[in-house]
């Protein structure tokens, strides 16, 4: 989808700016234009479009939706959707703030958060062509697992007061009709209206949370994440989760990586482990996301979802 933005990044850093493709600087810097350009993208057309759907649907009918099926419908529908959206935890971020704007439960939203960044069809097809269709099964599994349990837990809590960013419904009657005769004029400009305003709340942390991704994707090495988490000891997975959190990348560009580490004897447990810390939990996502939730949401969200790869990893070392 974002080939021409890869392309666009390359002549820019590259071949305008001069810089050397093997640097640091330059892949950090291919990094951030890059990211950085798409998920302002993302952010952008994901908020208007919900807003402006919104303005034509009751938001309550898609709560009420769910609230009157069984609360894990919702948890399994919302992470099965994630693994069909091909977002790293920061793309992911534009979508989970359309569920909020729709008040979907919050629990839910999680669930969707959790899963995305985890697993797609193209995660899926180079799990299999690297480690077969049995480690790639137990992944996906276990990726569902994540998302589906993390977001019941969160669900429980009570925990809508933590969101810092107003949920305004659009011109609803009587507080729960949607106003069916604005005219469509209107529509568009009360939505672009609103993702300006949401855009302008959050875009610094946006750039702040990328520019650090962009700096541990250019600068950090390879040896320094096999020598410090390698081995079979038990706090392994411990060491590989810590390491991943501050890094940013997506599943499908990770993986490369996890395939170095185990061929230089990392086990494939802790492996994955790195693997789901850094795309599920990096630093970056909760950089963009303090706007959004408060520390204290944020804090549990890392905590619970950290707990749950760190027992993948321990699970995985045990059977494989």
């Amino acid at each position: 989808m974002f080939d021409w933005l890869i392309k666009l990044s390359t002549i820019l850093v590259f071949d305008t700016l001069g810089i050397e493709k093997s640097s640091h600087f330059g892949e950090a810097l291919h990094f951030f234009i890059y990211d950085t350009i798409k998920i302002f993208i993302l952010l952008i057309a994901i908020i208007y479009i919900v807003t402006f759907l919104r303005s034509y649907f009751p938001v309550e009918k898609i709560r009420d939706y769910l609230v009157g099926k069984h609360k894990l419908i919702g948890h399994v529908f919302a992470a099965s959707f994630g693994m069909l959206t091909p977002f790293c935890s920061c793309s992911a971020i534009p979508l989970f703030l359309g569920f909020l704007q729709a008040r979907i439960p919050l629990g839910v939203t999680f669930s969707y958060l959790i899963s995305a960044p985890l697993s797609d069809a193209v995660v899926i097809a180079l799990l299999f062509s690297l480690f077969g269709w049995k480690i790639t099964l137990l992944y996906i599994g276990f990726a569902l697992l994540i998302a589906i349990s993390a977001g019941l837990i969160i669900g429980t809590m009570n925990l809508e007061k933590e969101v810092l960013i107003e949920v305004k419904p659009i011109n609803n009657c009587c507080g729960s009709l949607v106003e069916t005769s604005l005219a469509l004029t209107q529509r568009l400009k009360e939505s672009w209206d609103y993702t300006a305003d949401i855009f302008k709340k959050i875009y610094l942390y946006v750039i702040i949370g990328i520019g650090m991704g962009a700096f541990i994707h250019g600068y950090v090495p390879t040896e320094f994440i096999s020598q410090y988490a390698g081995g079979d000891v038990w706090y392994a997975p411990v060491v590989a989760v810590i390491m991943g959190i501050p890094m940013y990348s997506n599943a499908a560009g990770i993986l490369p990586l996890v395939e170095v580490l185990t061929q230089k004897g990392m086990l494939l447990g802790t492996a994955l482990s790195f693997m789901m810390a850094v795309v599920a939990l990096s630093l970056p996502e909760a950089m963009i996301l303090k706007r959004v939730l408060s520390l204290k949401l944020i804090g549990i969200f890392f905590g619970i979802v950290g707990c749950a790869i760190l027992l993948v990893g321990f699970v995985f070392n045990m059977i494989l």
